[in-house]
């Protein structure tokens, strides 16, 4: 074997250290798993993708590797949604590395998580990452600084392809700044269920901001913008026939979850479709696979709150005579996602420094498993 087990590879984009053994830079798992979650560790002397197994008898939750990412995080909890995703294959897991305003791409495997590249996020702290197809396209704080040309300045939104290898590319022109006045303090990007939109959350300005995708895989140049109902727009999920969910924290006090349509050719935010009132700051959600369960996380309440979602989009409590009911998670939960199979909700719990499940019966109630320790700064959650 040779003495270094990296190979470099120049290009005009500035393409990072590639490993070529694999085993290098990924833990390999003991054994494969009936369901995984992972999330980023955000440590600012070096980011890391942890895994965890869900035993498939009692729930609970088992480490089961750690793969560096080659970035680097911010030491701290962030104010985010999705910083870290997979693509619709399961074959390739993409995360922020908000330090180093990078963005790494791993291969999926049984065993493991194999690192394929690292690329610049052509912003200044990459906070949420979104796929579809072999679209990537990233969200970025901006770094507020004077000094800064503007796409590092104000926040943004740049784009990526992957390509059969897992490898990302940047796309030319893709770079659209969200406010050129301020800064918005982002939370989420994500794209709507056809992926001809991308939508934005801006906690600052209480705005709902939408990109129209175009054939060539770059935005529209100017964005269309709604504010939200309720102040404080946070994390949201799309569901069928065009709605999304959003939680709006209401700068810490009581949250809404809230619904609207987003027209999949305009990119317009409908007027509020219905909302309903939950903890105090509400900022994460996740819907059941069958778009009738919605689960989202308040973080100054350390609770979850669930609710009924009908076909037109309105939204009931879960529990009919307690409407108010909320399940305890820890305190300060900061994300939660549920697994494929619909068995397992996962939670971060940033003030507990933990990571805990729930198990999640037929009819969509949970009840609490137990919780592992996790790094303080942990964000994002994803599961496969």
């Amino acid at each position: 074997m040779k003495n270094s087990i990296f190979k470099t590879f120049a290009s005009s984009n500035e393409r990072t250290l590639t490993l070529v053994l694999s085993f290098a830079f990924a833990i390999m798992l003991s054994h494969p798993a009936s369901a995984i979650v992972y999330t980023s560790s955000n440590e600012a002397d070096g980011n890391h993708v942890i895994a965890f197994d869900i035993s498939p008898d009692s729930g609970n939750l088992i480490e089961i590797g750690s793969f560096p990412t080659g970035g680097t995080g911010t030491g701290a909890p962030l104010g985010n949604q999705s910083a870290l995703t997979t693509d619709a294959s399961d074959r390739w897991l993409f995360v922020t590395n908000s330090g180093d305003g990078t963005v790494t791409s791993f291969r999926l495997q049984e065993d493991g998580l194999e690192f394929v590249n690292k690329v610049r996020s052509r912003g200044f702290s990459p906070i949420s990452v979104t796929v579809f197809g072999t679209l990537v396209y990233v969200l970025n704080e901006g770094s507020g600084l004077e000094s800064d040309p503007p796409y590092i300045r104000y926040d943004n939104i740049s784009g990526f392809r992957f390509n059969n290898s897992g490898e990302l590319k940047f796309i030319k022109r893709s770079v659209r700044i969200l406010d050129r006045t301020q800064l918005t303090a982002p939370a989420q990007v994500g794209f709507n269920k056809s992926g001809t939109v991308l939508l934005i959350t801006e906690k600052a300005t209480n705005t709902l901001t939408t990109f129209v995708m175009k054939r060539n895989g770059r935005p529209a140049y100017q964005p269309r913008k709604r504010l939200s109902a309720v102040p404080t727009p946070f994390g949201f999920e799309f569901g069928d026939r065009d709605f999304v969910f959003i939680t709006e924290a209401n700068g810490g006090e009581q949250g809404v979850t809230a619904s609207y349509r987003i027209d999949r050719l305009t990119g317009e935010v409908s007027s509020l479709v219905d909302l309903i009132e939950q903890g105090d700051a509400t900022c994460w959600t996740v819907l059941s696979s069958d778009q009738t369960v919605g689960y989202s996380v308040n973080t100054g309440s350390g609770t979850v709150s669930l609710y009924r979602i009908n076909f037109d989009g309105t939204i009931d409590p879960f529990f009919e005579n307690r409407p108010n009911r909320a399940i305890k998670t820890g305190a300060s939960p900061r994300d939660a996602v549920l697994t494929q199979n619909n068995q397992s909700l996962v939670t971060l719990n940033n003030g507990d420094s933990e990571i805990r499940s729930f198990r999640v019966r037929r009819n969509g109630s949970i009840s609490r498993r137990d919780a592992l320790k996790v790094p303080a700064s942990v964000t994002g959650l994803i599961a496969r």
